[in-house]
């Protein structure tokens, strides 16, 4: 238990997990800087070579050897404490100590289908409903560019994504690039939201995903995604995703050890391109099952290792990242909530910063709307855990006094004040019916409550656009992006 803040009456504790101890967390430091030191990365990116050979790094047989003094002082330049703001301006995401906040999984390929109980492939509509869908659930602090559209040219499909998202949600987004050339307009997109590009450095819209390949590898396009963030102050996220017995390691703590080289080693990058810019410690590693060849984001030993290594990041003082929400199931079923439940609550209890992954199903693959409204209630659950149990009353003993001499609690002062404090009110997914009830109401599913809550909340939505002169903007970026590839941009 965690001290967090104190009331009028009493100290208030906040549930935590913890998986290592402090001085467990030092030697996977340590060891990850040896690491580095002697094995060292392999950089594809001439821009991040020159940055690292520059501050004193070494090549050794085409690796770069970064000594441990040049990641500590990259570390101690990064910010403690990130924040998002909304299209309008308002905060909507305070990243840093143990604040935690949920945003969608991405980037799947593939939307479930609820109408036929399978998978199939994903189009800009599927994109623009997820969209809408997401702003209205306050359990997601974000958005994310969730689903790759199908039907979109593929050197388009990293600035179409945010081009749908920027237009039809007001919240802040994670998101990436799937090219070299789609940082430049996805920044004019977020600029032309903000006004300037320093406006939006002041108050950042987006988050950016560089995403490390194991083992201890950084890509020309990932390495130069660091650069950019960097550069132009845009929050970056590190992914790394180390795969036990198959790209780490399988021992998990080995494979948190290299999590964290592959990690620091970013870290000194973007850095290096620019002090104090904001970086995330995250991932998206997996244990991975030997039976299958696949990765198993479900499997409680993934979500060990995220928890061991959002510790690491913690301990390093940095805001952290957690892949934690998907399940590898391939419709929203029993096993889908078993995992997604599970991972959600430890990430909470975790205290991770930004926790992505509601709605994934099939390994990472799969995106799903009614998945996304049964994990918000889930999510909904794991922020009140983490409230914990507070102390209203200053004299007990007369308040049950008077409520063992009244007879009758359901009417009592005490409860009116208080139940809607204490008590989280789910949606109308979860069924708190009686039996006759629940039958005489027509004995449905969670899935079947979803589907039709899904539809409901799509029909209602009323998200403004952008002023016209922004929304001009964007769309003007995004013909400009079209063309190039001789494309036409739909209409609205």
């Amino acid at each position: 238990m965690t001290h967090v803040q104190l009331n009028d009456m009493n100290t208030i504790f906040r549930p935590k997990l913890t998986l290592l101890a402090n001085s467990d967390l030092d030697a996977i430091v340590n060891d990850a800087c040896r690491v580095l030191e002697t094995s060292g990365v392999l950089v594809e990116s001439a821009n991040g070579r020159a940055l690292l050979l520059d501050a004193a790094a070494t090549e050794h047989a085409g690796r770069i050897r970064i000594p441990e003094a040049v990641v500590r002082t990259a570390v101690q330049s990064a910010p403690r404490r990130i924040c998002l703001y909304d299209r309008d301006g308002g905060l909507a995401m305070d990243l840093g100590e143990d604040r935690v906040h949920f945003d969608p999984g991405s980037a799947a390929i593939n939307m479930f289908d609820a109408s036929i109980g399978r998978r199939r492939g994903g189009t800009t509509r599927d994109v623009i409903n997820l969209v809408r869908l997401v702003d209205g659930l306050p359990n997601y602090a974000a958005q994310s560019t969730a689903l790759v559209p199908g039907d979109v040219p593929g050197p388009l499909a990293d600035r179409y994504r945010l081009w749908l998202v920027l237009l039809n949600s007001r919240k802040p987004v994670i998101t990436g690039t799937f090219l070299k050339d789609g940082f430049a307009p996805m920044h004019a997109m977020l600029a032309a939201i903000r006004g300037s590009e320093t406006a939006l450095q002041e108050k950042p819209l987006a988050i950016f995903d560089c995403c490390p390949s194991s083992p201890l590898k950084w890509s020309d396009l990932t390495c130069q995604a660091l650069i950019d963030c960097a550069r132009a102050g845009i929050p970056a996220e590190l992914i790394s995703m180390p795969l036990t017995g198959a790209t780490s390691p399988v021992t998990l703590r080995e494979a948190v050890v290299q999590q964290a080289a592959e990690n620091l080693s970013g870290i000194a990058i973007h850095q290096l391109a620019r002090r104090g810019a904001p970086i995330i410690y995250g991932g998206a590693p997996s244990a991975f099952d030997m039976r299958h060849g696949t990765t198993p984001m479900g499997a409680i030993e993934t979500l060990m290792i995220h928890v061991a290594y959002a510790q690491v990041g913690k301990h390093l003082g940095l805001p952290t990242h957690g892949y934690m929400g998907p399940s590898d199931a391939k419709t929203p079923d029993y096993q889908a909530g078993m995992e997604s439940g599970i991972g959600v609550v430890l990430a909470a209890l975790a205290g991770i910063n930004v926790v992505s992954g509601a709605g994934i199903l099939d390994f990472i693959l799969t995106q799903s709307l009614e998945k996304l409204l049964l994990d918000h209630d889930a999510c909904g659950m794991a922020l009140r855990l983490i409230r914990g149990i507070d102390r209203r009353d200053a004299d007990i003993v007369a308040l049950f006094a008077e409520l063992v001499a009244q007879g009758e609690f359901l009417s009592h002062p005490h409860t009116c004040k208080n139940w809607r404090a204490e008590l989280s009110m789910p949606s109308i997914l979860v069924d708190r019916q009686s039996y006759g009830d629940w039958e005489a109401k027509g004995a449905t599913s969670a899935l079947d409550r979803a589907r039709e809550e899904v539809a409901r909340r799509l029909e209602r939505a009323t998200i403004p656009a952008p002023a016209p002169k922004v929304e001009a903007a964007l769309r003007e970026i995004m013909q400009r992006e079209a063309a190039r590839v001789g494309w036409e941009l739909p209409g609205r």
